[in-house]
């Protein structure tokens, strides 16, 4: 397993969390660091969101010292709040500083942000430059294949982002219009990092240490990053780095273990985010956990319906007396 050189960041390996909206915060990345991975990159934080004040902008941008090194995402459509929001939190304890130009949902995109700016490279070209120039932390940008099928541009998009002085991109290998359903294009991640002489990180279909290895083999991708697979799996990341380290890839985590981790991220999401919030808000990841258990979806209802810590810890000592 080699390093990955980012600018003047130095990462221990080339695994990366990928961020994603409501799942990568503070609790889940803290999980996902113990088990090893190289980058964690923080949900997305809108730029004009920070510009406004907006009170709930301030615990997206909370970063652990545990966690380091992390990237922090912006998302926006205007260089000059792009820019100048990612000087204002400059002093802020991320590594990275990354533009989001890939993420599909209708209210990003309509707002022409997102994987909206696919379609006007002038506007990429003026959204890097600017905020290259702004700060001294390495800046990346995650892009898509493209807009749509008729509008592939992911190499002429990375070119601009190169030139405009970005330390590396993160190529998600579907359009747009696919949101996350097909098959990922691992040709075009292997186009993008034949075409710029900057780190390149592939992005799409990684779900099994064997995948990952079989995505840097294809693409000679210098970054391997990890987004749907992780939810409910943390374990994915140790895994991949025996795999790549040694050929071998360890057992999946038994039950005493997956209980375990539940009951310490269901603690942390208590601890950042207190009750109400944060047992709410681990009804999504402990179903992820659940999955492939037998009566995973009769279990699912009875998550869906908890609102207190007291229930998920009952829940959790019925699944081990049943031993499901």
């Amino acid at each position: 397993m080699s390093q990955l050189t980012i600018g003047n960041v130095v990462l221990e390996n080339n695994l990366i969390l990928a961020p994603m909206a409501g799942i990568t915060d503070l609790p889940f990345r803290l999980l996902c660091k113990e088990q090893g991975v190289g980058l964690l990159c923080m949900e997305m934080v809108s730029a004009k969101a920070i510009y406004y004040n907006n009170k709930n902008t301030e615990a997206l941008l909370e970063i652990h010292e545990e966690e380091k090194p992390v990237s922090l995402q912006l998302f926006g459509s205007d260089p000059v709040i792009i820019s100048e929001m990612a000087k204002r939190i400059e002093d802020r304890p991320f590594s990275i500083l990354d533009i989001n130009m890939g993420c599909p949902v209708p209210k990003v995109v309509n707002n022409q942000e997102g994987s909206a700016l696919m379609k006007q490279p002038d506007l990429v070209e003026k959204i890097v430059s600017m905020t290259v120039k702004a700060i001294k932390k390495p800046v990346t940008v995650k892009i898509r294949k493209g807009f749509n099928d008729n509008n592939v541009n992911a190499v002429e998009i990375a070119k601009i982002i190169e030139q405009c002085g970005a330390a590396a991109i993160a190529v998600h290998g579907r359009t747009r219009e696919q949101y996350y359903t097909g098959k990922a294009d691992w040709d075009i991640i292997r186009q993008v990092k034949e075409a710029v002489s900057i780190p390149v990180v592939g992005n799409g279909d990684v779900d099994s240490p064997i995948r990952a290895k079989q995505l840097v083999e294809e693409t000679g991708c210098d970054g391997i990053m990890i987004g749907r697979a992780v939810q409910g799996n943390p374990w994915i990341f140790s895994q991949t780095l025996s795999y790549l380290n040694t050929g071998m890839i360890p057992a999946e985590p038994d039950f005493a273990e997956i209980i375990t981790t539940i009951r310490r991220h269901a603690k942390l999401q208590l601890q950042y985010k207190g009750e109400y919030l944060g047992i709410r808000e681990m009804r999504k990841h402990l179903s992820w956990y659940l999955t492939g258990f037998p009566n995973s979806a009769k279990m699912r209802s009875k998550v869906n319906d908890m609102t207190s810590f007291q229930e998920l810890e009952e829940f959790l000592d019925t699944l081990i007396i049943t031993k499901v």
